[in-house]
């Protein structure tokens, strides 16, 4: 699934080619989706685009009547074509530009969604979202307070959207190594020295991965086509049964809920 960095790397890419430009009309040629395509987006034209904006893993397409907010699923991705080109198989929605551009969305599962919303603030899948983890509102203290009396492990605590959003499988599996933290510990029992360590980790691996263009996964490409180049730093995450690059020791992998957690034994403690 892309995650925060694949989310803000497209929306980097997009952005100067929407900012500026009209949605002329939109063609949806596969309106059922994780949900189903509002119809305002179906409907849309000639719609000046103010700005594009991200909030946790969703792309927020500002217009001058509303807005729309799009998820990429577990397989989705967005990118700008110079002109029309005929669609292929799971190319399902096209946003045609006033700059003869178009900003094309492909999703093979079909989990994604393009929702719109005339106002922000009544969006029911921006509701009860914690904070962004590269804003100062996410800190250490932040962190340790929430930790308190936490029974559940560090690892799915940190992927939960209402501590903080967009810290997804494989960022936290990064960053819990990169600061020598087991990812089964119960979160109650980090120190304030650890959760300061944590929270600052976070923000360094997705800032280098947001950096280098976001991890490179089979069904992620960048706005301009080409894969991001992350994955060629992962320390632990898919490498079960690998030496650890820092000290030699094969990584393990365990599961955390339904979702696979990586990380070594001997420096993380």
């Amino acid at each position: 699934m892309p995650e925060l960095p694949e989310i803000e790397t497209s929306r980097r890419g997009i952005e100067p080619h929407l900012v500026g430009n009209k949605i002329v009309r939109t063609i949806v040629r596969q309106p059922k989706l994780r949900w189903q395509v509002s119809p305002q987006i179906i409907e849309l034209e000639n719609m000046p685009v103010l700005s594009v904006q991200r909030r946790a893993k969703y792309l927020l397409i500002e217009l001058s009547s509303g807005w729309i907010i799009g998820h990429l699923g577990m397989s989705g991705s967005v990118r700008v074509l110079p002109e029309y080109s005929e669609p292929e198989k799971h190319d399902h929605i096209d946003f045609m530009l006033s700059s003869g551009k178009v900003l094309r969305y492909t999703d093979p599962r079909r989990f994604g969604s393009w929702l719109w919303e005339y106002d922000l603030s009544h969006s029911r899948q921006l509701q009860n979202l914690g904070p962004e983890p590269l804003s100062d509102d996410f800190d250490g203290s932040y962190l340790f307070n929430q930790s308190r009396n936490k029974k559940t492990a560090i690892k799915p605590w940190l992927m939960d959207n209402k501590l903080v959003v967009g810290v997804g499988n494989i960022y936290a599996s990064e960053s819990l190594f990169e600061a020598k933290i087991l990812p089964h510990r119960q979160a109650g029992s980090l120190t304030p020295e650890e959760a300061d360590l944590l929270a600052a980790t976070i923000k360094r691996v997705l800032q280098r991965s947001i950096e280098q263009g976001g991890t490179t996964l089979k069904d992620f490409m960048q706005a301009d086509g080409k894969p991001g180049y992350f994955a060629q730093e992962l320390q632990v995450y898919g490498r079960s049964g690998e030496p650890c690059r820092v000290c030699g020791t094969l990584i393990e992998s365990t599961k955390h809920g339904q979702r696979t957690t990586f990380f070594c034994r001997y420096c993380q403690h």
